[in-house]
């Protein structure tokens, strides 16, 4: 049995008297101290881990002033304060010990658009593909680019001074903050933008804090002029962390105080707001994929895109390359970036053309292809081919490879794990090729392996060497490697951090500002923040406080994971592997990606935050002895007993008196999951929930009763068939209001679904071939079993939507050949997503040998839900092994394209179709739709794919009470709107679930694809 978990660290009472008082101040955000809300801020996109005391979410600027007025009260002075947007850094910048005052939960508005003057005003909880997708219908964007663009705030991108891909030409973020609202510790708002310095002098004489810190800047600044310039590097990123450099115009006419606090780190002052320039979006785009015999070549032939003047160029070596091969992302880019027939490509090169001027633009384009066809027939360069894209979808799917290629490293087989903290190291470009030659020489010395890709046009280029921070002598490693690399770096003129940031690598700044400058900043920092109370470590401490900054060999979250045995490592790595990259962050309502995330914007119900839980929950067994593999072992051999029900029932009564068990907050954080699977395909790192869910489930149980629903939910394959034997009785109790109501106060299911009348069995009267026995199959010759079709039921679609079924057999018939309906066997899928292993694994053995036997018929199996289908390819792999056999069970639009040459082309005129795709198919095939739009146009039909996120049923999700509202809300997000600009009848739905959603909340009942195909046909 799984013991109960107390060790959860508690609040500082310090910590609980603050959040007290500051509810009373009127705070209207909300405030989290849980533990499981306290993990899931303990780390970030980087190596290190360190739990926060609490968290606050403001909801405006007024908050923030809230937040930083009441902790300015004597009582509260040794509290530390630590801005967090999206939490994507990858160096540990928004973590620390003391409260988060997370800005992306409410602070997300976009507040004032000048299209006029260029600019927009935000919250800085903004995120900037947020804002693009807003300015985009208007022309325009916000252009600083970074591979985290779904999930990264503005507030983070400002604090960091972000910056990517094209900042030659659009520099980093810095280049576009117009102005700033800043919120001081004391609760004084700070209003900063470009102004001459006159009126800047007079701010100076104000006695306010704002007043000193005007006065410090101008006065240090001015002073130390001539040094700055001479020790900032003429770099296109600099030395950020108080950028001393731009704070006065090259005239020295103009000062802007928000020079200083883009790239800060949220160690001065807290930025709610910004005024931020925005571009026009360039007319014309081209690229060109420019492909190489090794990564070398690529990093030397860089110079010469550089000088064709092209907007940007990119670079991605084969180690990122063959992992995006592997992933859901190959599928949209594989045709954009072929392979070169008998060569090995080693590098990459992507190469951007915009603006505004066509003929500029092809010309460019022009003059790289002819001096690359000279390479190819010089058989120089290592050019072995390249490719050109023209169109802006296609160009937008190459970058979201490239994009991809953190989070893809993350996914590299092993123990050792590509890891950040020397990956953004900046050199002068010139001298690139020859930099990263030693620094790979480095790398090879200690027979480490790793990945590369980059910014080359500027310089910078992500290095990250795969390193097990489970193991103390790689994590000692890692600092040796990280020293070095700082005096490697050095040599070549460059910086440690040319793109995130210092963070915990704050350690090396003295050694790159020298003594005089990093005093400077000092001074700067006890301007804002004298008593060093937010986000402390980093940067460096204010003058007259020697308090230390965070090193790079602090705690990290392998210091944690390496306590769980490596055998439960193992067996959980779904959970243990997340590197915190927060792609499951993504904004967009219409992806895919985790639901429960996008409806309560809790991090708690995200993919990462689950696997946060999860570590820590085997953490802290490991800690009390408890192996969890041995007990999953158990529980085969274990019978009902009196006992056990009687240690339940009390463990279960304590529960409701409020007994903590940490196991409790890991077990909400998964009821609210959907068992999309979408992070299993859309995660890099394939991160997948549903599984490692369902077995904390069966564990969690082990000492904890279940609620009755969840044996309703896990049995419905069996009382399904039953309750079909008399539909009409059955639908009449179950439609009753007295009914649904007892339904929903004794067991927590609404909206129970009514069975099909008339049943599939009376559907199919008059079909002959769908009769026949397995006996009578097998006793066809095999010849004459190339006609023949089977089909495999689900419980859903054969007994609450029968005429999906009966349709396809009409389809199958109308194609000319004979469907056979097969005989029932239960999937088990609802037994796994309750957590009911091992009666799953029971199911899937039955059931998987059923299939077995008839596929040794040869004739293709297929089955109408992709939700259960897709369960016989993952779970019972998971579950069986090499017991599940061979058998393949395809879906309708799988088999039809398989035999699409059999069926006769048709035309037609007809209005288009819409397809809305059921989201565990269309992220686990991502090719589904694109074969369903051909299977229509093969028909004669048009079929659009309408871009969509989850429609909140996912199973039997949406028909628990509990879930009531999330469902409601996650259906509004994208499936509602999308539906209501469109004539429903030409809608289609491929799951059931979906359609059952639809039917629910607009009353309207969708076709599946193969029931439009029927009309065609």
């Amino acid at each position: 049995m799984i013991p109960q978990l107390k060790q959860a660290p508690g609040v500082d009472l310090l910590v609980q008297d603050y959040l007290d008082a500051l509810k009373q101040s009127g705070f209207s955000g909300d405030v989290a101290t849980r533990y499981a809300d306290r993990l899931t801020m303990a780390t970030d996109n980087s190596i290190y881990q360190l739990l926060p005391q609490a968290i606050v979410f403001p909801r405006s600027t007024a908050d923030v002033v809230l937040i930083a007025r009441t902790g300015h009260l004597p009582q509260f002075a040794q509290l530390k304060f630590t801005p967090r947007g999206g939490g994507t850094g990858t160096n540990g910048q928004s973590l620390n010990d003391g409260i988060v005052v997370d800005m992306s939960r409410y602070m997300n508005r976009i507040l004032e658009l000048n299209l006029e003057q260029g600019w927009v005003r935000v919250e800085a909880g903004v995120i900037k593909d947020q804002l693009n997708q807003y300015l985009k219908p208007r022309g325009y964007f916000f252009s600083p680019e970074l591979s985290t663009s779904n999930r990264a705030t503005l507030g983070g991108m400002i604090n960091t001074d972000a910056s990517g891909q094209g900042s030659l030409v659009y520099g980093k973020t810095s280049d576009h903050v117009l102005g700033l609202r800043s919120v001081l510790l004391n609760g004084e708002l700070l209003d900063t933008h470009a102004m001459p310095v006159a009126l800047a002098e007079q701010l100076a004489e104000q006695q306010t804090q704002a007043g000193q810190v005007y006065q410090t800047v101008i006065e240090r600044c001015r002073l130390q002029r001539q040094l700055v310039l001479d020790k900032f590097p003429k770099l296109n990123r600099f030395l950020t962390g108080y950028d001393l450099r731009h704070v006065f115009s090259d005239d020295l006419q103009t000062f802007d105080l928000s020079r200083i606090l883009t790239g800060s780190e949220g160690s001065l002052a807290f930025i709610t707001e910004a005024r931020l320039n925005i571009t026009r979006l360039p007319a014309v785009r081209r690229l060109v994929n420019v492909k190489y015999d090794s990564f070398d070549s690529a990093l030397r032939n860089a110079p010469l895109m550089v000088e064709v003047k092209a907007l940007s160029v990119e670079t991605v070596d084969s180690k990122v390359f063959n992992l995006a091969r592997e992933d859901i992302v190959w599928e949209s880019v594989k045709n954009l970036i072929t392979d070169v027939p008998d060569k090995d490509m080693q590098g990459l090169n992507i190469i951007e053309f915009a603006g505004d001027d066509e003929q500029r633009i092809n010309a460019q384009v022009e003059q790289l292809c002819t001096r690359l066809d000279q390479l190819m027939a010089a058989q120089e360069a290592g050019v072995i081919g390249y490719q050109l894209c023209n169109d802006l979808a296609d160009i937008e799917r190459i970058y979201g490879m490239r994009k991809k290629a953190v989070g893809l490293l993350g996914n590299a087989k092993g123990l050792a794990k590509p890891i950040p903290f020397a990956e953004d190291t900046c050199v002068p470009p010139e001298h690139l090729a020859d930099y990263i030659t030693e620094f790979r020489a480095l790398l090879d010395s200690h027979n480490l392996a790793y990945g590369m890709f980059g910014h080359v046009d500027a310089g910078v280029l992500h290095v990250r060497p795969a390193l097990d921070m489970c193991d103390p002598q790689q994590e000692i490693l890692m600092k040796q490697l990280s020293d070095q690399i700082v005096n490697l770096t050095a040599k070549y003129g460059g910086l440690l951090w040319g793109e995130h940031g210092k963070g915990f690598r704050a350690e090396y700044s003295p050694a790159f500002f020298g003594p005089e400058l990093y005093d400077e900043l000092r001074r700067i920092k006890a301007a804002f923040d004298p008593d060093n109370r937010l986000n402390p470590g980093k940067i460096c401490p204010p003058k007259g406080k020697d308090d230390p900054v965070f090193k790079v060999d602090a705690v990290k979250r392998g210091t944690f994971d390496r306590t769980i045995p490596l055998a439960v490592r193992s067996a959980f790595k779904g959970a243990m592997e997340c590197n915190g990259n927060g792609l499951c962050f993504n904004f967009d309502v219409n992806s895919p990606m985790c639901p429960s995330m996008k409806i309560s914007a809790n991090r708690v119900h995200s993919p990462k935050g689950r696997a946060s839980l999860v570590r820590e929950w085997l953490r802290l067994l490991a800690e009390q002895g408890t192996d969890p593999l041995l007990i999953e072992q158990q529980l085969t051999e274990q019978r009902i007993s009196w006992r056990g029900l009687l240690s339940k029932t009390k463990n279960s009564w304590r529960q409701r008196q409020g007994e903590y068990d940490f196991s409790h907050e890991v077990k909400q954080s998964m009821a609210g999951c959907l068992a999309c699977k979408a992070c299993s395909t859309q995660c890099p790192i394939k991160i997948d929930v549903p599984a490692f869910r369902s077995r904390f489930l069966q564990l969690y149980h082990t000492r904890y009763l279940r609620p009755a629903r969840d044996y309703l939910v896990a049995s419905v394959e069996s009382y399904a068939p039953v309750m079909a034997k008399a539909p009409k009785v059955f639908n009449f109790f179950i439609g009753q209001p007295w009914v649904q109501s007892l339904g929903a106060k004794s067991i927590g299911m609404i909206n129970l679904p009514l069975l099909s009348s008339p049943t599939l069995k009376q559907q199919l009267q008059g079909h002959k071939s769908c009769t026949m026995t397995l006996e009578q199959l097998e006793g066809l010759a095999p010849d004459a079993r190339q006609n023949y079709v089977l089909i495999v039921q689900d419980p859903f679609t054969s007994y609450y939507d029968a005429k999906v079924v009966s349709d396809f057999v009409k389809l199958v018939e109308k194609l000319g050949m004979s469907p056979v309906v097969l005989p029932f066997s239960p999937n088990g899928k609802a037994q796994h997503i309750k957590g009911f292993l091992h009666q799953f694994a029971k199911t899937a053995k039955r059931t998987a040998e059923m299939l077995n036997r008839v596929a040794k018929l040869n004739i293709p199996m297929v089955g109408v839900d992709p939700a259960l289908v897709l369960c016989y390819r993952d779970e019972y792999n998971h579950i069986l092994g090499a017991q599940r056999g061979s058998f393949q069970v395809q879906l309708v639009h799988e088999w039809l394209t398989d035999n699409l040459s059999r069926f006769p082309e048709k035309s037609s005129a007809q209005e288009p179709w819409y397809l809305f795709g059921h989201c565990t198919e269309s992220t686990a095939l991502p090719a589904s739709s694109k074969q369903w739009q051909t299977l229509f146009s093969h028909f004669g039909a048009q079929l659009d794919n309408v871009n969509l996120g989850c429609c909140g049923m996912a199973g039997t999700y949406g028909h628990e009470a509990d879930n009531a509202e999330n469902s409601a809300g996650i259906y509004a997000l994208s499936w509602q709107s999308a539906l209501s600009s469109k004539p429903a009848e030409r809608c289609l739905a491929t799951g059931y679930s979906c359609r059952s959603q639809v039917k629910r909340f607009d009353g309207v009942v969708l076709k599946h694809p193969l029931q439009a195909l029927l009309e065609l046909v």
